[in-house]
Order: structure tokens, then sequence, then C-alpha cells
């Protein structure tokens, strides 16, 4: 490596020879290969480069009226879609309040008819506890009057010889008779 160093240090170290050579320091030569480069690319690139730009500048106005036209078509649906969603929210509170009101009404159905239905119950229990009572009073009543007519007829028969058997007879024979004349 040592000897490629060498033979660049001793190109610079020649002298001129007066009408062509090479110019070995790269300070001065530099900026003016530079130049000449950069003249070369404005002068033939210029049209290349504009074309170039010209296609990125419409690929990115494109791009940006694209966007914009998606941007308009998601804006219009969530618009639409914020409509929807307020109707169903008024639906859904319709329903709801329908609903509640619905359950009430329900509820107090439910309720009076219980009641109707207690009312009838305590209806018929109350003429059946007075049906019943009177059964009772009735065979209570039929009890009572066997009983006094078995005592009374046994107190009769004990009681009644022939003898007071005929004068009993004749007796109400008698007022018989005398309600008769009054009648008539």
């Amino acid at each position: 490596m040592k000897n490629v160093t060498d033979s660049f240090v001793s190109l610079g170290q020649w002298p001129s020879a007066g009408s062509f050579g090479f110019n070995t320091d790269i300070l001065a030569t530099n900026p003016i290969n530079l130049s000449v480069v950069l003249g070369v690319l404005i002068f033939f690139g210029k049209g290349v480069l504009n074309d170039l730009l010209d296609n990125r500048k419409q690929r990115i106005l494109n791009t940006i009226r694209n966007s914009e036209d998606l941007r308009g078509g998601a804006i219009e649906q969530l618009e639409k879609a914020r409509a929807r969603l307020r109707k169903v929210e008024i639906e859904a509170e319709q329903f709801r309040v329908n609903g509640y009101s619905e359950i009430e009404q329900e509820k107090l159905n439910l309720i009076n008819s219980t009641y109707k239905t207690l009312e009838q119950l305590e209806n018929y229990k109350n003429e059946t506890i007075h049906f019943e009572q009177q059964r009772a009073i009735n065979q209570v009543r039929q009890r009572v009057f066997q009983q006094a007519l078995q005592g009374a007829l046994g107190t009769l028969n004990s009681c009644l010889n022939n003898e007071l058997h005929l004068r009993t007879i004749t007796a109400n024979i008698g007022m018989f008779g005398a309600m008769k004349e009054i009648t008539d």
C-alpha cells in the first residue's frame, strides 16, 4: 500500500510541462469540477427534472383530491350514521317508555284482577258460611222440635189416661164449636 501512496505523492512533485498535465491539488480542482458537473446536469437534466417534479406534483394533487373525496364520503356516511343513531335512540326511548307504561298497566290490571278474585272468594266464603249457619240453625231447630215433640208426646202418653183424654177432646170440641159460633 505504501507503493501506491508514494506514486501519487510523486505525481504531485512533477514539474509542470507547460501545456498539459494533471493538477493534483484537490482543493483547487474540486470546486471547478463540481461546477462543471452541476452545469451539465442542469442544462441537460432540467427537462427531465421538471417532468419528474411535475409528475410528482400531479400524483400528490391527485392523492389530495382522492383524500378529500374520501373524507367527504366518510363525513357523509358519519352524518347518516349519526342520524340513524339518533333515530334508533329515540325509538329505543319510546320502546322503553312504552314498555314501562305497559308493564305498569299490566301490573295494575293484575292487581285489580287479583282484588276482584279475592272479593269474589270472600263473597263465596261469606255465602257459604251463611248457608252453613242457616243449615246448622235449621238442623238445630228440627232437633229441638223433634225433642220437644217427643217430650210432649212422652209427657202426654204418661199423663193421659182414658178419662182425661175424653175430657180434653170434649173441651177442644167445645172450643171449636164456640169459635164457629163467633165467626158465624
